[in-house]
């Protein structure tokens, strides 16, 4: 029957290149599991996992992580030993947080939660959740590395992916269960949601409409590109952490690019892929958004030979070629 992966919120941007790169391999039986919420267009993620549909190693389980049925129906495909859960799911972004508190929790934090007791039930083979660089806050000790301490995330966002950290560590200690962070840094590409800088930039610029600039365009990201950072999540997937007396069988590793591009850098790389001035509204800095993200990542190249090789040009260029490709 080969490997079984469960990949929540796999219809969306990285889980879907997950999707294409498992089937791709062969050998493994994905199930996804996806509410197709309508914080943007149902249509866009159904056209990502299309190719699929037909494919025997493939099913895709439409609902919410917090429901019992909809976990049971993705576990009741496999048996536990071969089943690697790889947590994608969530609900996202800085600035919509601050208003929804308690939905943010109630996905990000109650719904890893459900998701580590089924797993843990279930004796998965592997657990792996994807993090955020924003859990590091505003921490001056750039680049950031996995080993910092105290962490003091700024925003509601950062706040829940740093408690779900938490909840994943108190498993893999308790029960067992062998667990794995990912905290991914600024990941772009084709298929990008709507509402993320790179996406937004293309559609105002090339529609000739305003691009909101928060700040004064020195605030910088660690943009990483999406099949980069899928590489560094299928070799996270191979590699077992190993069981310690402290912390269970347990690990974390940063992907980014290990590199920063300010914002205003950003805007003009995207103007001169596209060959048109932006339109630039200035606007005051938002609550929540950190000044820069920046990874240290040693530990990810060493021990899952991650090695982003994407630069922000030839990112930005593949991106222009999947836009252009899309109904209008």
């Amino acid at each position: 029957m080969g490997r079984h992966a469960i990949i929540t919120g796999g219809a969306g941007f990285i889980g879907s290149h997950l999707v294409d790169k498992l089937l791709g391999e062969g050998g493994w039986q994905v199930t996804v599991v996806d509410n197709f919420d309508p914080f943007y267009a149902r249509a866009t993620k159904q056209a990502n996992i299309a190719a699929h549909l037909a494919n025997s190693n493939f099913q895709a389980v439409e609902g919410d992580i917090l429901d019992d049925a909809v976990l049971a129906q993705a576990f009741s495909r496999h048996p536990g030993a071969d089943t690697t859960v790889v947590h994608l799911a969530a609900k996202t972004g800085v600035r919509p947080s601050i208003h929804q508190v308690l939905e943010y929790h109630r996905v990000n934090v109650t719904g890893t939660l459900k998701l580590l007791e089924r797993a843990r039930e279930h004796r998965a083979a592997h657990f792996i959740l994807a993090s955020s660089s924003s859990v590091y806050g505003e921490n001056p000790q750039v680049p950031w590395q996995e080993s910092l301490q105290a962490l003091q995330p700024i925003s509601p966002y950062a706040a829940t992916k740093l408690a779900a950290e938490q909840f994943a560590r108190v498993y893999a200690r308790l029960h067992g269960l062998p667990t794995t962070v990912l905290r991914f840094f600024t990941v772009y590409g084709p298929r990008q949601r709507p509402d993320l800088a790179v996406h937004a930039f293309f559609r105002k610029i090339t529609g000739g409409m305003p691009v909101q600039r928060y700040g004064d365009g020195s605030t910088s990201r660690d943009y990483t590109y999406v099949h980069d950072l899928v590489q560094g999540v299928r070799a996270a997937m191979d590699r077992l952490p190993q069981r310690t007396d402290d912390h269970g069988a347990f690990d974390l590793f940063n992907l980014g690019n290990s590199d920063t591009i300010r914002l205003r850098d950003l805007i003009a790389a995207i103007e001169a892929q596209l060959g048109r001035k932006a339109l630039i509204e200035e606007l005051p800095g938002q609550p929540g958004d950190v000044p820069r993200t920046f990874a240290d990542i040693t530990k990810a190249r060493t021990l899952l030979g991650y090695r982003p090789a994407t630069q922000l040009a030839q990112g930005l260029q593949e991106f222009a070629r999947w836009y252009a490709a899309q109904p209008s």
